[in-house]
């Protein structure tokens, strides 16, 4: 996924040309990765660089700005994890 710098004079370049002063623009990408078992609500968004780690479910319209760990549910904007889930239980 594409992403960029924040400060503006390490996002732009000015540069001279033949066709005279232009800017370079400086992007680059992170991966995201969803590992298996996972589900992802409608309308998500998910940042460069996040990962979803396995079992988790994200909530429909979540923002995921931050990685997040192994069976959890997580909602909102920004996404936050609000309780652990499949986690086997003993019937003894």
């Amino acid at each position: 996924m594409a992403t960029h710098p924040i400060e503006l004079d390490e996002r732009l370049t000015l540069v001279e040309t033949e066709k005279g002063t232009e800017y370079i623009r400086h992007t680059y990408a992170l991966p995201v990765t969803i590992e298996d078992g996972c589900w992802i609500g409608g309308g998500t968004i998910i940042l460069p660089g996040v990962t979803i780690e396995q079992g988790s479910v994200i909530g429909a319209g979540s923002v995921v700005s931050k990685s997040i760990p192994v069976n959890s549910l997580a909602v909102g904007n920004p996404c936050k994890v609000i309780r652990k889930i499949n986690i086997p239980c003993n019937h003894d």
